[in-house]
C-alpha cells in the first residue's frame, strides 16, 4: 500500500508540473482599462521560432508565418536580395541541403493548410453531429464574463472561493448544457472533486492521460483564448507582488470537466481515434520542411532590414551641429512614434536637442488622479510601484470634496441608466435630451478627456535624501548628468481618442497603459526643487541655476504637445515660452505631414480630427512598423530618418559606472520593446490565435476585453486594423533588432547574469548588435555568449 501511495504521489506531482507548464505557456493579457503589449511567446522564450511554430501547428493549426506570397513579392521587388537569402541559408544548420534556387522556388509555393490535433469535444462533435465545441466555449465564456467582470455587469459572479468553486456552483444549476443535449451534466459537475487540482487528476485518469498529458493541457488552455490569458494575467500580477494564484489552473480544471463529460458520453465512438491522438501529444516535436522554409524567409527579411539599418547609421548626418548650450533639451519616450516628432523638432532650430528614455521616466508610481481613490500603476507591468502620488488642489478641500460628489453622482446616474428596472423608462423619458450630444460626438465635435489640471505630487512622507536619490538615478539612467540646456522638456505621451475600447493600448506602455503626463510632471517638479538640486550638486550633478524643467504631453494622434507651464513655481519669460510653443507647433506640422504618408485614409486636412471620429478604426498606427531598438548617444541617429520604426534610448557608456545603466536598459526597456514587437509579430502571423479580430465586430465584455460577435472566447492581442489596412500589412512582422553602443564584453557579462534576457537572444526572438564608436553595427551576437564581426553584415549564425 505504501508503494501504491508513493506511485500515486509521484503521478500527482508529475501531473501538477505538467499543468503548471501549460499555464506558464499562456501569455498574460491585461484589461482594457490599462492595455499593455504582451509577448505572446513569453512561455516559449527558451525555444526557437521553428520549435514554437511546430508546437503551434500541432495544438492550434497555425503556421506562425505570413503567406509565402508576401516574401515572394519582396524578392521580386528586390527588397529581399540574394545576399539576404544566402545569409539565412548559411545561418541554419538544418538548411544544409537547400540552395538559393530552391529557397526562391519555395517562396512561390504556398504550403498545404495545417490542422491541429482534435480535442475530445471536437471528436464528440464528429461522432454525434452536435456542435459541442461551441457549447463549451459559450458556457465557459458566459460564466467567465461574470466572474472576471470589473464593473460592467450589474450582477457579477461571486469570487469568494475562487474560480473553480464559483463555476461548480454555477454549473450544477446551469440547464443550458442539458437543454442542448448534454444530459446529466449538472450531476456530473456535482460529482467532481471540490478542488481544481483534484479535478485535474481525476480527469487525467478518466481520459487515460496518466501522469503525462504531453501537449494536451496546453492545447485546452490555448483554445480558451483571452479567458486563459486574462487568468494568466491575474497569476502574473500576483507573482510580481510575491503572492500565489491558481486562477488559470482552475480554468484548466473547468475545461477538463467538460472533456471528461463528453468522453464518458461518446467513449465508444471516439476511443480508437482518441488513443492515437493521446499518444501524438506525447511525441517529440519534429520541425517540418515547410516550417524550416518559413523561418528562412523570415530570417532573410530580417537580414534585409538590418542591412538597411546599417546603411542608415553609416550615412552622413544632416543634423545641425553646434557647440553652443542648447536653449531646449526635450526628453521623449523611446516609443517609435516619438522618433518622428523628435526628428522634426530638432530640424526646426539648431538650439534644440532631444533625448530618449522610457516614458515612465524612472518613477514607478501608483497614482490617484484628482478626486479619485483608484490607484493607477503608471510604470512597466514587470515592476512593482515604489512611489505613491496623487493629484490634488492645494488648500482647496472644498473643490476636492465637490469633485468627489460629482464623480459619485455620475457613477450612480450611470448605474440607474443601466438598471433592469429603470433602463427602458430612462431611454423613453430622457433619450431626446442626449440627441444634441450624440450629434456633436458623431460629427467629431465632442471633447476627449483632458489631462488633470491639478498638479500631481509625491507622497509627503518621502524625505529629501530619498527624493534626491530618485532624481540622481533618473538623470544617470538618461545619461543627462552634464550639459543641461536653458530649458529641459520632460515630455510624456498619450492618445486622446473616443469610441475606442483599445484607447489605452495607444497610450504609453512604459506607463502601464496610461498617458505619461503624470510621470513627466512629477519628474519636472522633482528636478526643479532647489533642495533636491543642492543635494545633486553634492553628488557631482550640477544643474545650472537658470535651467528650468518643463513638463509636457505629446498627443500621438494629433502630434500636438501640451505644456504644463502652470506647474512651475519659478518665473519664466513669456517670450521663451512662446518660442518653445512655436517650435513644438512646427514640429507637429512636420510630423503630421510624414504620418499622413503611412496612415491609411489620412489627409493633411483630417489627420488631426481622426481621433474624434466615431467611425475611424485607425485613429493612428500605434507602434506598427517597429523593428529596431538603439541605445546610443543621440549623435549616432540625429539627422537620419528612421521612419518611425526604431525605439531610441539615449545611452553614453563612458558615463556609466560599472555598467549599471546598461544592465537596466537590457533588462527593462529592451524587454518591454520586445513585448511590443512580438505582440505585433504574433498578431500578424497568427491573428486567429494572438489577434483580437475585427474591430467592427467587437463587443466589450466585463470591462476587461472584447468578444467578436455576441459571445464565445475573449479576444486578446491587437485588432486586425492595427496591423492591416484592408489591402496589405501596415506592420512588417520582424523580430526586433537591438543595437547598443557599448563594449561587447560588458553586454556579455550582463547576459551571463540574466539568463531570462539571454534566452531571448540565444533562441532568436531578438537580434543583438554592438555599435562601435562611430555608431556603426560592428559586432553581431551569435548566441551562447559569442560574437562575430558584422562590418558588412555577413551571414548570421543565430537560431531560427
Amino acid at each position: 500500500m505504501t508503494d501504491m501511495h508513493t506511485v500515486d504521489t509521484l503521478h500527482g506531482e508529475a501531473l501538477a508540473r505538467a499543468a503548471d507548464r501549460a499555464v506558464r505557456a499562456i501569455p498574460p493579457s491585461w484589461p482594457l482599462t490599462a492595455t499593455v503589449a504582451v509577448n505572446p511567446f513569453l512561455g516559449h522564450a527558451t525555444e526557437t521560432r521553428d520549435e514554437t511554430a511546430t508546437l503551434l501547428t500541432r495544438i492550434a493549426g497555425v503556421r506562425l508565418a505570413l503567406p509565402r506570397k508576401h516574401y515572394a513579392d519582396q524578392i521580386a521587388a528586390g527588397e529581399i536580395a540574394d545576399e539576404d537569402l544566402l545569409a539565412a541559408l548559411q545561418s541554419h544548420a538544418n538548411a544544409a541541403g537547400l540552395d538559393l534556387a530552391t529557397l526562391k522556388a519555395a517562396a512561390t509555393a504556398e504550403p498545404a493548410p495545417v490542422s491541429p490535433l482534435p480535442t475530445i469535444d471536437e471528436l464528440a462533435a464528429g461522432a454525434s453531429g452536435r456542435d459541442w465545441p461551441a457549447l463549451v466555449s459559450e458556457r465557459i465564456g458566459t460564466f467567465a464574463a461574470g466572474f472576471f467582470d470589473e464593473g460592467q455587469a450589474l450582477w457579477a459572479a461571486s469570487r469568494r472561493n475562487g474560480l473553480y468553486a464559483a463555476w461548480r456552483a454555477f454549473a450544477m444549476h446551469d440547464l443550458t448544457p442539458e437543454i442542448l443535449g448534454l444530459k446529466g451534466f449538472g450531476l456530473h459537475v456535482s460529482d467532481t472533486p471540490e478542488t481544481a487540482s483534484a479535478a485535474i487528476e481525476r480527469a487525467a485518469v478518466s481520459l487515460g492521460l496518466g501522469a503525462n498529458p504531453g501537449t494536451y493541457f496546453h492545447q485546452l488552455l490555448l483554445g480558451l483564448g483571452g479567458w486563459a490569458q486574462f487568468a494568466r494575467h491575474i497569476q502574473f500580477k500576483a507573482e510580481i507582488e510575491g503572492r500565489t494564484d491558481t486562477t488559470a489552473l482552475e480554468l484548466l480544471a473547468i475545461r477538463l470537466v467538460f472533456e471528461e463529460a463528453l468522453y464518458r458520453r461518446h467513449r465508444t465512438a471516439i476511443e480508437t481515434e482518441w488513443q492515437v491522438i493521446r499518444r501524438a501529444h506525447c511525441e517529440p516535436l519534429t520541425i517540418s520542411g515547410d516550417i524550416l522554409i518559413d523561418g528562412l524567409l523570415l530570417r532573410a527579411a530580417e537580414h534585409a532590414a538590418q542591412r538597411k539599418l546599417a546603411a542608415t547609421l553609416s550615412a552622413p548626418s544632416s543634423a545641425k551641429v553646434t557647440d553652443l548650450r542648447p536653449l531646449l533639451q526635450a526628453a521623449f519616450c523611446i516609443d517609435v512614434r516619438s522618433e518622428v516628432f523628435r526628428r522634426a523638432l530638432e530640424s526646426t532650430d539648431a538650439g534644440i536637442r532631444t533625448l530618449g528614455f522610457a516614458g515612465f521616466f524612472g518613477l514607478g508610481t501608483s497614482h490617484r488622479s484628482f478626486a479619485s481613490d483608484v490607484p493607477e500603476h503608471r510604470l512597466p507591468v514587470l515592476l512593482k510601484p515604489s512611489v505613491f502620488t496623487c493629484s490634488a488642489v492645494d488648500h482647496d478641500a472644498e473643490a476636492d470634496q465637490q469633485a468627489r460628489f460629482s464623480a459619485r453622482a455620475a457613477r450612480a446616474w450611470g448605474r440607474f441608466k443601466l438598471a433592469a428596472v429603470s433602463s427602458f423608462a430612462f431611454v423613453e423619458a430622457m433619450g431626446p435630451v442626449y440627441a444634441g450630444k450624440l450629434v456633436r460626438d458623431a460629427l467629431g465635435f465632442g471633447k476627449g478627456k483632458a489631462p488633470d489640471a491639478a498638479k500631481p505630487r509625491l507622497d509627503e512622507s518621502l524625505d529629501l535624501e530619498t527624493r534626491a536619490g530618485m532624481a540622481e538615478a533618473v538623470l544617470k539612467a538618461m545619461s543627462l548628468t552634464e550639459g543641461f540646456g536653458r530649458f529641459v522638456l520632460i515630455c510624456g505621451h498619450g492618445a486622446n481618442v473616443v469610441n475606442n475600447p483599445y484607447a489605452s493600448a495607444l497610450h504609453c506602455g512604459a506607463c502601464g497603459g496610461y498617458a505619461g503626463d503624470v510621470n513627466a510632471r512629477l519628474l519636472a517638479g522633482l528636478l526643479n526643487d532647489p533642495a533636491v538640486r543642492t543635494r545633486l550638486a553634492e553628488k557631482a550633478i550640477r544643474i545650472p541655476a537658470d535651467t528650468v524643467f518643463l513638463a509636457g504631453l505629446h498627443d500621438t494622434t494629433k502630434d500636438t504637445v501640451t505644456l504644463f507651464a502652470n506647474d512651475l513655481e519659478q518665473d519664466i519669460v513669456a517670450e521663451d515660452l512662446n518660442r518653445i510653443r512655436k517650435w513644438l507647433a512646427q514640429a507637429g506640422q512636420l510630423a503630421r505631414a510624414e504620418r499622413v504618408l503611412r496612415l491609411p485614409g489620412a489627409t493633411p486636412e483630417n489627420v488631426r480630427s481622426r481621433s474624434r471620429d466615431w467611425s475611424e478604426v485607425r485613429p493612428e498606427l500605434g507602434l506598427a512598423g517597429c523593428r529596431a531598438f538603439i541605445a546610443a548617444p543621440r549623435a549616432r541617429t540625429s539627422g537620419r530618418s528612421l521612419e518611425g520604426q526604431v525605439f531610441l534610448h539615449d545611452y553614453v557608456w563612458r558615463r556609466d559606472e560599472n555598467f549599471k545603466v546598461l544592465e537596466l536598459i537590457l533588462t527593462a526597456p529592451v524587454v518591454v520593446a520586445s513585448w511590443i514587437s512580438l505582440q505585433y509579430f504574433g498578431s500578424c502571423v497568427a491573428p486567429s490565435l494572438y489577434g483580437a479580430g475585427n474591430k467592427l465586430l467587437h463587443n466589450v465584455v466585463g470591462g476587461i476585453g472584447v468578444v467578436e460577435g455576441n459571445g464565445g472566447n475573449l479576444r486578446a492581442g491587437l485588432p486586425w486594423q492595427s496591423v492591416h489596412d484592408g489591402s496589405g500589412f501596415v506592420h512588417e512582422p520582424l523580430r526586433l533588432t537591438v543595437a547598443i553602443e557599448a563594449p561587447k564584453e560588458a553586454i556579455t557579462d550582463i547576459l551571463r547574469r540574466h539568463p531570462q534576457v539571454r534566452a531571448l537572444f540565444d533562441s532568436g526572438w531578438l537580434h543583438l548588435f554592438a555599435l562601435n564608436e562611430q555608431g556603426r553595427m560592428a559586432w553581431r551576437y551569435d548566441g551562447d555568449l559569442t560574437w562575430s564581426s558584422a562590418e558588412d553584415l555577413p551571414p548570421l549564425q543565430t537560431a531560427l
